[in-house]
């Protein structure tokens, strides 16, 4: 008997991004079709270039200058050098020269960053795919000046493979399924549609929250799936099962024979001569039409599973077509 943790759940992406523009101009090109998978690195979009180049050259021209300035000044450096040690001009002028090379390499310091600034402000322009994923409706229409500062952006951009499923578990099962996971046990997951009758994907239990929140007395549980045939997409509300233990050799009945009392759940059992007998029973975990019965029962005995309403002990019944029902050992 399989014993499942249950849970509504909502598929949940690894990655949403809303790919923005770094930097203002022009949109030129959209290289992309809404839907389109796209792949880390991907072109997506292009802001007009030329603005970027233009600051680029002129930081490269500002750098040859002072570079050129530079060697004029190291030059006289080296003759002042020259003429103070022949007692020719006064040590002032010589410091003052070498302030003034120092200053000019200072000045190539900075023309180097206005130049990187420049090339990074190039790289901008090209607005590639952050992550891979799935892209959504297109948000911005070519021709359109774009900036840094707009809020909503080009296209979002989803993660598909693999994704994720968050759903919650009662903080009883809690001291169940921690020792499981710190003990590094993989955990299957299933995810089913909302009628849970057909199972979408499998997966495996990711990581839990940190904390239970007080409103449902619940632990949130994030579990990662594959999603390699995009059954599971991102906000859907899937039925979640967490496979969390299986009991080996545990006396199974059919659920329609539990029947419940005023002194707790029982079953009726069809002993000699077909008479009937109330037996108590204590019940272990369920999986759709089967139950696993903890105690009061032994495989091989025949249980009702019809027919109760006003049944009483140690009445005789009729089998249907002598059709028998009987506990049975799960292995």
């Amino acid at each position: 008997m399989r014993v499942y943790l249950d849970g509504i759940g909502t598929v949940t992406p690894l990655a949403s991004v809303t790919v923005r523009t770094r930097v203002d101009g022009e949109l030129i090109a959209v290289r992309f079709h809404e839907g389109d998978l796209v792949k880390a690195g991907d072109l997506l979009a292009q802001i007009d270039p030329r603005p970027f180049q233009v600051q680029l050259e002129q930081a490269q021209g500002q750098m040859a200058r002072d570079q050129a300035l530079l060697a004029n000044a190291r030059v006289d450096l080296k003759r002042y050098q020259t003429l103070v040690k022949q007692n020719s001009i006064p040590k002032q002028q010589l410091d003052t020269q070498d302030s003034l090379v120092q200053q000019y390499v200072a000045n190539l310091a900075s023309d180097q960053a206005a130049i990187d600034q420049a090339k990074l402000q190039l790289d901008y322009a090209r607005i590639v795919a952050p992550v891979s994923g799935r892209l959504g409706l297109r948000l911005v229409d070519q021709g359109n000046i774009v900036h840094a500062s707009d809020t909503g952006g080009l296209v979002v951009l989803t993660q598909l493979q693999p994704i994720s499923v968050v759903f919650p578990i009662p903080e009883d099962d809690l001291p169940l399924l921690l020792p499981k996971l710190r003990a590094g046990e993989t955990l299957p997951v299933e995810a089913w549609d909302r009628e849970s009758k057909h199972q979408l994907s499998s997966g495996n239990v990711l990581t839990i929250d940190n904390a239970i929140d007080p409103t449902t007395g619940t632990v949130r549980v994030k579990a990662e799936f594959a999603n390699e045939d995009e059954a599971l997409f991102p906000n859907q509300f899937v039925n979640a099962r967490l496979l969390l233990d299986v009991q080996r050799d545990a006396t199974l009945v059919p659920s329609a024979a539990i029947q419940h009392g005023t002194d707790g759940t029982f079953v009726y059992v069809v002993g000699d001569e077909d008479k009937v007998a109330l037996r108590p029973v204590t019940l272990g975990p369920g999986e759709q039409d089967d139950v696993a019965i903890a105690s009061g029962l032994t495989p091989g005995e025949m249980v009702v599973v019809d027919g109760t309403q006003g049944l009483r002990a140690g009445t005789v019944v009729t089998l249907r077509g002598d059709k028998r029902t009987e506990a049975r050992d799960s292995s």
